[in-house]
């Protein structure tokens, strides 16, 4: 599949000026020279916004990155928007959710800004990711990569041709050899010095996932306290496995420092 397209990822504080973690979001211009104003502009300008789970933003900025670029690399446009739709907000319209079908349930802002970025990973380049945005290692330890509807997101790219390799076997689907940015910094830093930690961790990390990918009881979706509340108690069980000094060295942040990955002022749709 050729690239035709360059795709921007952008942060910003989530939720508010002060925020540890960062919203993520995807466009194919550069909004350093062009702030649109609205997504109806955007697509008047022939150009596309993923909101991923946010608000409209027409440029980012946090402490470290003051301009709000996160990364960019060049992508298939029409892959992109078939994953994900474009100009659309998520909150309003399903199919700008991509398979992040209820957010802080199936992942949040970096997950869904990840779908988009799948369509950077053409002409054997691997995919973009917001790697590096703040509170990333802690979205990825809980939801992963792409999100927890693996099943979903795997027919997802196969319907939209984006990997012709993927094998669709007895109604499920797998994805081979896609990122997992959790586990590449958690190799980084203990695969060396402490294999059998790293080994722990892993297994932690995948009870973690397991659990968060039930159903969540009642059937309705829980609030974003709940959410927060239950996504930092894995976060504090991985603190008690790993130590302070390690679980800084791959999370990003102090234990010490709660952080919150889900905004509580987006509503959670129904399940779908």
């Amino acid at each position: 599949m050729a690239t035709d397209v360059v795709l921007y990822a952008w942060v910003s504080p989530a939720f508010s000026a002060g925020s540890p973690v960062d919203h993520t979001w995807v466009t194919t211009y550069d909004n350093r020279a062009s702030a649109y104003s609205s997504d109806q502009a955007v697509s008047a300008a022939g150009e596309f916004y993923w909101y991923c789970w946010g608000d409209f933003r027409a440029q980012g900025g946090t402490p470290a990155r003051p301009d709000g670029l996160l990364a960019q690399q060049a992508g298939g446009i029409a892959l992109a928007r078939c994953l994900v739709m474009a100009n659309a907000d998520s909150r309003m319209t399903p199919a700008a959710r991509g398979t992040i079908f209820t957010y802080g349930v199936d992942g949040v802002c970096h997950q869904l800004a990840n779908q988009v970025l799948f369509a950077t990973g053409v002409n054997e380049a691997a995919p973009l990711t917001c790697n590096g945005a703040r509170g990333y290692m802690a979205s990825t330890f809980i939801y992963g990569t792409y999100g927890l509807q693996n099943a979903a997101w795997a027919n997802r790219i196969a319907s939209c041709g984006g990997a012709p390799e993927i094998a669709l076997a007895g109604g499920g689907a797998t994805v081979p050899s896609l990122p997992d940015d959790f586990e590449a910094r958690a190799r980084r830093v203990l695969e060396e010095q402490d294999p059998k930690l790293l080994s722990n961790l892993l297994a932690l990390r995948a009870d973690t996932r397991r659990f968060a990918a039930q159903q969540w009881p009642g059937g309705a979706a829980p609030s974003a306290e709940a959410l927060n509340a239950r996504n930092q108690h894995f976060l504090d069980e991985a603190a008690r496995l790993l130590g302070p000094d390690k679980f800084k060295d791959i999370f990003g942040f102090s234990p010490d420092e709660k952080i919150q990955l889900v905004d509580p002022t987006i509503q959670h749709p129904e399940p779908r």
